[in-house]
């Protein structure tokens, strides 16, 4: 459906995009699944990060992805002090809350889809810089991703 404004229109083809790439990646249902994993992954990376490297990755993010990634966003107090693998892990299980399904019950699985969908949308040098700000241990989720 076009709307007639091509920022909009750039943007939902964008964001189709992504999400097939994340329905692909994670062999999912359709894209409200995809929609729901790449929200809670989106959200707990965007809480791991500083304020200005969630801007950063945000500005450039299609207008409709870079919605639902603010959406809730409260910048005091980030970033959330995640240290370890499983603690990352438990916080996106925790951003999928009611919504899980046995497709979107592996925040793991759910992480490494969504990251490499993100690592086709975003810039080299951004992904780059998201993983050197990520703890050792949670950097193999960024596993194909590294140069």
């Amino acid at each position: 459906m076009a709307t007639g404004i091509s920022s909009f229109d750039s943007s939902l083809n964008k964001t189709i995009a992504f999400l097939h790439d994340v329905r692909s990646n994670l062999a999912l249902d359709d894209n409200e699944q995809a929609y729901k994993a790449s929200r809670a992954v989106l959200h707990a990376l965007r809480d791991r990060l500083t304020v200005e490297e969630a801007a950063q990755l945000a500005a450039q993010l299609p207008m409709i992805i870079r919605g639902y990634y603010y959406e809730g966003w409260h910048p005091a107090g980030k970033p959330v002090k995640m240290r370890t693998l499983q603690e990352f892990l438990d916080y996106v299980h925790k951003k999928m809350g009611t919504q899980q399904t046995p497709k979107l019950s592996d925040p793991n699985r759910l992480s490494r889809g969504v990251f490499a969908a993100l690592a086709k949308h975003v810039t080299k040098g951004e992904i780059q810089s998201i993983i050197d700000l990520m703890p050792a241990e949670i950097r193999p989720l960024f596993s194909s991703q590294e140069q």
